[in-house]
């Protein structure tokens, strides 16, 4: 660790130079988890920390667990990219961005190891309780980012998170042998849903239509919240697990 850090947990401070004030002198106030979607580590905080790439991160976990930070938690990095939550566009402003070394869907999407999971909710746990992020506000890029990013996806313990203190989790409706909406279908209930998603946070239209766009909101939602089956179409798992998510939110409960 060194004096530059803002966490103890911290081995290794490897300054980024892409960062900068935060917009309107935002305190952050939401954590945002990534993977790396590359092939190792030490290729991923070279990427992070090269001014050509424009993209930086506040913290990198490795495989073994080890932490390292680019970006003072003070500072705007660059992680989050086109995005949107409950309302807010510019996401950098306003989160702490961790990247969790992971090659990704693209390359095989292996399992996140104990060593690194240790780290992560060390490190999750540490930010929350400093920067007080409510656990609504634990999200996943692929929340923010529905349409570009799947990350950290549906291996990622969200439940363990949760169980340490870190975001906001219920347990997942059991899937049945229900028909599901999916793309193509129109109405009242495709209405309801889509105000659902909206009031959780995501940017979803109300038209009333399954369209491509949905699809990709509620993979994201059950990449996060119901990561048993990712397939994009709304079945009664994942209504009723959305309905009972809404309804441990503390500004409805």
């Amino acid at each position: 660790m060194t004096d530059t850090a803002d966490s103890a947990l911290v081995t290794l401070f490897c300054p980024s130079p892409n960062f900068e004030p935060r917009k309107a002198s935002r305190a952050p106030d939401l954590l945002l988890l990534h993977y790396t979607g590359m092939e190792s580590a030490e290729g991923a905080l070279a990427w992070l920390t090269t001014e050509e790439s424009k993209v930086s991160c506040h913290y990198l976990v490795d495989e073994q667990g080890r932490i390292t930070q680019m970006v003072r938690e003070e500072m705007r990095a660059w992680h989050a990219g086109a995005s949107f939550w409950a309302g807010e566009e510019d996401i950098n402003s306003c989160s702490i961005g961790i990247e969790i070394h992971n090659p990704g869907h693209e390359f095989g999407y292996p399992d996140f190891p104990e060593e690194q999971m240790l780290a992560v909710e060390a490190l999750c746990v540490d930010i929350v309780q400093r920067r007080d992020v409510p656990p609504e506000r634990v999200l996943a890029h692929s929340d923010v980012a529905p349409g570009r990013k799947a990350d950290p996806g549906e291996k990622f313990d969200w439940r363990r998170l949760a169980r340490a203190g870190v975001g906001l989790w219920i347990e997942p409706e059991p899937i049945g042998p229900d028909t599901a909406f999916a793309e193509g279908d129109e109405g009242e209930g495709i209405l309801a849903l889509q105000k659902c998603l909206q009031r959780l946070g995501y940017r979803i239209g109300d038209s009333g239509v399954y369209d491509e766009a949905m699809t990709k909101v509620v993979r994201a939602f059950q990449r996060h919240w119901r990561q048993t089956r990712v397939d994009g179409c709304a079945d009664a798992s994942t209504r009723e697990t959305l309905n009972r998510l809404l309804n441990a939110l503390p500004s409805t409960s």
